[in-house]
């Protein structure tokens, strides 16, 4: 379709794995290639960063530290902005998600587990281990976009938890504190304005593989777009019953900690229009 339509410029978005092998043929067919949301180039397989060079003449980035992770390899790129930012603006929420789903008047902690059946499997009974402790709070777990009802079912049930599918957005814009698998949901959370905790955990092999592999300091978009630590991170062995709940403390009843990690938010927000 390309070759027999010959347009100007073809824009590749996102998807690696595809648009890296697009790339060079529509290169070498003498149509001009631009490519909006770089790889993840800068975390690992950074040797990749040459074919970048050789086959794209544009590339735009939404993360403000991708400028100059290629300006190590004199490859000029242009920050754009996050689309997060008007993805959450232009989202206008349910006035009435509250009553909907009968949360009453107390304040939500916000349960963002992941997508896949695997990572919520080992983390969210981890989370939902909290709930007895804070009874004054609603842990409101935001379910994955296509995951049966039955699938949860086998997780733990009590008066203060509730599962709610397909209304992330209004889960964090209602929510007091969140507790959140690393991903992207981090940085929604942060641009929600919502105090958070990190959790990571994968199989032992898998994450060795990881340390071995990945090449950041961080795993939270937060933290990697500040290059410090503003949320924390609990990671494969520190994320554990004790420790989450003493991080959890800290954001539920320390003002001082929650408005510090309020104040970078509102810094992030600013970098990434």
């Amino acid at each position: 379709d390309i070759t027999g339509w010959k347009p100007d410029v073809v824009i590749l978005i996102d998807y690696p794995g595809f648009n890296l092998r697009i790339a060079p043929h529509v290169h070498e067919i003498g149509i001009k290639v631009f490519y909006y949301i770089s790889p993840q180039l800068w975390a690992w397989k950074s040797s990749r960063v040459n074919i970048i060079k050789q086959y794209v003449d544009r590339l735009f980035v939404i993360l403000p530290f991708e400028e100059a992770f290629y300006q190590k390899f004199n490859y000029p790129v242009s920050f754009v902005g996050h689309p997060l930012l008007d993805a959450i603006a232009s989202n206008k929420g349910n006035e009435h998600f509250r009553e909907q789903f009968q949360l009453g008047d107390k304040q939500l902690i916000a349960v963002l587990p992941g997508s896949r059946k695997q990572e919520i499997t080992v983390k969210l009974p981890v989370m939902l281990s909290m709930a007895k402790y804070y009874p004054e709070f609603v842990f409101v777990v935001a379910c994955a976009p296509g995951m049966d009802d039955s699938f949860y079912a086998g997780f733990e049930k009590r008066e203060n938890i509730i599962y709610i599918s397909g209304s992330t957005y209004d889960i964090l814009r209602n929510a007091y504190a969140a507790m959140v698998t690393s991903g992207t949901a981090t940085l929604e959370t942060a641009l929600f304005r919502v105090p958070q905790v990190v959790c990571y955990k994968g199989s032992v092999i898998s994450y060795h593989i990881a340390k071995r592999l990945v090449k950041i300091k961080y795993i939270s978009l937060v933290n990697l777009i500040a290059d410090k630590q503003v949320v924390p991170e609990l990671i494969q062995h520190d994320f554990n019953h004790d420790s989450l709940r003493t991080h959890l403390d800290l954001l539920l009843k320390d003002a001082a900690y929650r408005n510090t990690m309020l104040s970078e938010y509102d810094k992030l927000h600013t970098v990434l229009g």
